[in-house]
């Protein structure tokens, strides 16, 4: 007997990463959280809060970030534009690179799939995974067992790779 599909056989797992910069960060990670459930995004698991350094200018305000495993059977740009809609929804201003932000909201894995520049609005993949603190800590933290897709490295080798300046720079709350 063949098993029907189900939208729970055709759901995805995926990493996204959150964080803030502007007004009640706290708040408004666990207002993105709150969104993202109320668009059928089902959070599996998320890390602590933890806060960095803004980059790539340490003078604007800290980062409060967090990543969160989640299940969805969205595809990965219906995903992407739900995330949008949301960071529009909490007040993110799309305005110069890197600005300042209530909601910053990036998939960071989608079932491994790998989507390179071909269509620029989403990579996955995210291209900067390998650089960022405030991706990696929590994220290990979530899945002690993730590896990279492309490069197939695992999650303490990036970690281990980071300068020592970036694992100083950045605290569990």
């Amino acid at each position: 007997m063949k098993k029907q599909d189900t939208s729970e056989n055709l759901a995805k797992l995926a990493y996204l990463a959150i964080g803030s910069n502007l007004g009640n960060k706290i708040s408004n990670i666990e207002i993105t959280k709150f969104e993202l459930e109320e668009n059928k995004i089902k959070i599996l698991k998320s890390s602590s809060n933890y806060i960095s350094e803004s980059w790539p200018d340490p003078s604007m305000p800290k980062y409060i970030n967090i990543i969160i495993k989640i299940k969805t059977t969205l595809a990965p740009m219906k995903l992407l534009k739900i995330c949008n809609l949301i960071e529009l929804k909490l007040g993110r201003v799309r305005s110069k690179k890197n600005a300042p932000r209530v909601c910053d909201i990036d998939i960071i894995d989608y079932d491994k799939k790998i989507l390179n520049k071909k269509d620029r609005q989403l990579i996955l993949p995210h291209p900067r995974i390998n650089k960022r603190n405030f991706v990696l800590l929590p994220l290990f933290e979530v899945d002690k067992s993730w590896k990279h897709p492309k490069s197939k490295i695992n999650i303490v080798n990036l970690i281990n790779s980071l300068p020592v300046s970036d694992l100083r720079s950045i605290k569990q709350i």
